[in-house]
């Protein structure tokens, strides 16, 4: 089971390199930074990852050391690196790419094909994949089919969320649930959920075995990287959408955005690799190798893959939060958040 997207979570990074050179640490410290881009990254899109760079480093030379982490840990460190960046380039979730970017953490850069992308962008940044916040059930859980089955006493001790404010996609449930419900509407609802929620989890990945093994019956995840678990792992889950009072069913957009970090040791070779990664034939991969969406509107794709994300989300209306607002608002939405569910 790979690593999946935490944030804030208290763990080491992972430092992978996909290259036949030896690792000596984390970060561009350890190579010829001339000869190596480095990127930090929010962990699901490592699939994906292997394949575009190892075509990347093939037609330019250029090899690629990955650090994955949870998204709110990659910009953590790097405000904790900011006197020596180590990073070339920077993939995290929304609302921790805008953090970056108002902390100098970026440096700004038009990445060619970003006129094509109709999704998250601003000067520093621009969406590489797109996603969608989802939730998983196994099968004894009996299929519900709106937020307010969960609240049903057969399910207690048999739910369990990411944290709001340390999960991305934690972080995402309470968002989409302050949409449906305005924002007290949102704590009084998972109030109620506390007695049936098995209890925090800094990790949205770590729930998905559970729910195949059948020790939970309900979880939140996304898309791509519950797909990719459904086809690499064989996990015994099922991907759903719960719909509000008025039985519409309503996600949110949750996308891998990327920048290049800011005084980057190797501000060049990060430049070519984000040119690549948004080039359409890196795009043309995403839901080939995995299950995410093109961020190019140029790019259209009919792989199997994306046929079946198209299939899931037909129907469910998919909607788009001011991020902005939501980084100025997400520490004391949180704080909010911990209160209500502590009684």
């Amino acid at each position: 089971m790979k690593a999946l997207r935490t944030l804030l979570a208290a763990t080491l990074l992972t430092t992978i390199s996909l290259t036949t050179a030896a690792c000596g640490g984390t970060g561009a410290a350890s190579t010829d930074t001339a000869k190596t881009v480095t990127v930090y990254s929010a962990d699901g899109l490592a699939d994906w990852y292997k394949t575009r760079f190892d075509a990347f480093t093939q037609q330019t030379g250029i090899k690629v050391q990955l650090v994955e982490a949870g998204s709110g840990e990659v910009v953590s460190r790097l405000q904790k690196e900011k006197s020596n960046p180590q990073a070339d380039v920077v993939v995290t979730l929304p609302p921790f790419i805008q953090k970056a970017s108002a902390d100098k953490l970026l440096q700004p850069y038009d990445v060619p094909g970003a006129d094509q992308v109709k999704g998250l962008k601003g000067s520093d940044y621009v969406t590489v994949i797109d996603n969608y916040l989802s939730f998983i059930e196994n099968q004894k859980a009996g299929q519900p089919k709106t937020f307010d089955d969960l609240l049903d006493p057969r399910f207690k001790g048999k739910v369990q969320y990411s944290t709001p404010g340390q999960a991305g996609d934690g972080t995402a449930v309470l968002l989409l649930l302050q949409h449906l419900l305005g924002k007290q509407g949102a704590l009084d609802y998972l109030a109620k959920l506390e007695t049936n929620n098995v209890g925090p989890s800094a990790s949205t990945g770590k729930l998905q075995p559970k729910v195949s093994k059948g020790e939970i019956w309900v979880a939140n995840g996304d898309v791509q990287m519950n797909l990719t678990s459904i086809t690499n792992d064989k996990s015994a889950f099922s991907v759903f959408f719960p719909a509000g009072k008025d039985g519409k069913r309503t996600t949110l957009a949750l996308p891998y955005v990327m920048g290049l970090g800011a005084n980057a040791p190797n501000t060049d070779g990060g430049k070519k690799l984000m040119d690549y990664l948004l080039s359409t034939e890196a795009q043309q991969t995403a839901s080939s190798d995995a299950f995410g969406i093109p961020a190019r509107a140029d790019v259209k794709p009919t792989d199997a893959n994306f046929q079946t994300v198209s299939k899931l989300i037909a129907g469910v209306e998919v909607w788009q939060p001011d991020w902005t607002t939501v980084l100025a608002e997400l520490d004391a939405d949180a704080a909010a958040y911990k209160k209500a569910v502590q009684g």
